[in-house]
């Protein structure tokens, strides 16, 4: 029996939901994947004790991607409250072994296997074989770089998201201070996730002698209206984002590509070239044409995480 005949279990836990699947090989057994709402529930064994007990087929390995730090055996989120100890879940849902990624590792592990109707492609660069980078822009930011290692990848954990942010000008010293007021220190993820845009947009309302507040779906509506303020606040974003990720280019050389995923990035999606992405990624100086050449795709699919928890297990 090959690895593509037995069956594994395959967990995404975000903030807000979790999910679960069956997976042979590095593809999901179609009509399997199921999502849980984590308020429902007091932690990840009864999420996956609930989605087993209706498969008359027990895995005997799981691979669980979560929104957060994981260390070793052990991974803790803290939004939720749950701590997960792969040792001893395993034992009580029984399975004879669980691997914890965090979920952007998973997200690497996928890339190779992503069909290009799932990808929306945002600059072609000069694609070629080499490493690859996925950044997460959702509730948190985190980078990564992806490496190919035989059958399968080598994707290290990062906390990219906590590096300070890349000051161009007056406007981004102004900001940097008043992040540095209020956060400690001026932060890439306390401007790029979905509450830093919220703080951006405070920002710049102050700068406006403005007393509007807005979270960011609101901030995403505004902008799709035409509201000035709203789109100050999303040029400004989109220039930051396209330096951060130049920034990480250049550390990494993904020459495979660069991946932008999570809710952030969807949402921004039709404003990368309108608010000039591309001038403002490429804008490196003597390095411009180095970093020309990386290609730029957004991936849209929700169910990524789980494909790359797949193809994880599958390569071990």
């Amino acid at each position: 029996m090959t690895s593509a005949d037995v069956p594994v279990l395959v967990v995404d836990v975000g903030g807000t939901n979790t999910r679960v699947a069956l997976a042979r090989g590095r593809s999901l057994v179609a009509g399997s994947t199921e999502r849980f709402r984590n308020a429902d529930h007091p932690g990840l064994a009864s999420v996956l004790k609930e989605f087993l007990s209706r498969h008359r087929t027990l895995p005997q390995r799981a691979a669980v991607a979560l929104a957060g730090p994981v260390r070793g055996n052990h991974a803790e989120m803290t939004n939720l409250g749950w701590q997960v100890e792969a040792k001893s879940l395993a034992q009580e849902i029984g399975l004879d072994q669980i691997a914890l990624l965090n979920d952007l590792q998973a997200q690497g592990h996928a890339l190779a296997y992503l069909p290009d109707s799932h990808l929306r492609r945002i600059r072609a660069g000069q694609a070629e074989d080499g490493p690859k980078l996925v950044i997460g822009l959702g509730t948190g930011v985190n980078a990564a770089p992806v490496y190919a290692a035989g059958a399968g990848h080598i994707v290290p954990p990062a906390e990219a998201g906590h590096i300070h942010l890349p000051l161009h000008g007056p406007e981004d010293y102004s900001l940097a201070d008043w992040l540095v007021a209020r956060r400690g220190f001026a932060s890439v993820e306390d401007v790029l996730s979905g509450s830093g845009l919220e703080r951006l947009f405070a920002f710049h309302a102050q700068q406006a002698k403005s007393a509007q507040s807005l979270d960011a779906a609101a901030i995403m509506a505004a902008m799709e209206k035409g509201d000035a303020l709203a789109l100050s606040v999303g040029r400004h974003y989109v220039r930051l984002l396209a330096q951060v990720m130049a920034d990480l280019a250049l550390i990494t050389l993904p020459f495979g590509g660069i991946y932008l995923i999570g809710g952030v990035a969807r949402a921004f999606a039709q404003y990368l070239e309108r608010f000039g992405f591309d001038a403002a990624f490429t804008d490196m100086g003597r390095f411009s044409d180095l970093v020309a050449r990386f290609p730029v795709a957004i991936v849209e699919d929700d169910y990524a995480a789980l494909a790359g928890c797949a193809a994880y297990l599958d390569a071990r």
